[in-house]
């Protein structure tokens, strides 16, 4: 018995395919379904980019997204959290934000759902770690625990009250998972 095996869909016809709900994420010529937000990983989402923005943004330091294509290093992801520091952010001939990321994101932050693969999900953000980013996080509401990331560095996991690191131009940004989880209580 032979098998054959399909051919993997390019970068660039995956790019010209229309977006699709939920929306999908290229990776190593493989397209993959990204969940959609149940409750609480919506609402950490929601007020975590709020917080980031009200901190970065009036100084133009750097600009948090939600659910943004970045296509890089022959991959097309959705961070659930893409931060950017503000001269990175792309702009379109009229100087407004462009719809085209074509780079990582400086902070890339992603909340894990529980129908999630988590080394899929590691393995976006280290993948980011090596084409630039500077940092990424990937909460955990089920564990109510932040695993970061940077360059260079193991992997740490962070519980309670333990300050979390943020970009080095963001010292202002203070979260602990603690603080990050708090934002599910009413």
């Amino acid at each position: 018995m032979v098998l054959t095996q399909t051919p993997a869909l390019s970068l660039e016809a995956f790019l010209q395919q229309p977006e699709t709900k939920p929306p999908q994420e290229y990776i190593e010529g493989q397209i993959y379904p990204k969940p959609m937000p149940k409750g609480q990983h919506s609402r950490i989402q929601t007020r975590l980019t709020t917080a980031i923005n009200a901190e970065s943004e009036p100084e133009k330091i750097a600009m948090a997204f939600t659910e943004l294509r970045c296509t890089f290093g022959g991959r097309s992801l959705i961070p659930d959290i893409s931060v950017f520091n503000w001269p990175n952010i792309p702009l379109n001939p009229n100087g407004q934000i462009a719809d085209l990321f074509l780079l990582p994101p400086t902070w890339t932050i992603e909340i894990l759902s529980p129908e999630q693969p988590p080394i899929r999900v590691m393995n976006n953000i280290l993948f980011c770690l090596d084409h630039g980013s500077e940092l990424g996080w990937l909460i955990d509401p089920q564990e109510q625990a932040v695993a970061t990331f940077q360059p260079g560095k193991q992997p740490e996991i962070y519980q309670g009250d333990r300050i979390l690191p943020t970009l080095a131009n963001l010292p202002q940004l203070h979260f602990s998972p603690t603080t990050i989880f708090d934002y599910l209580n009413l």
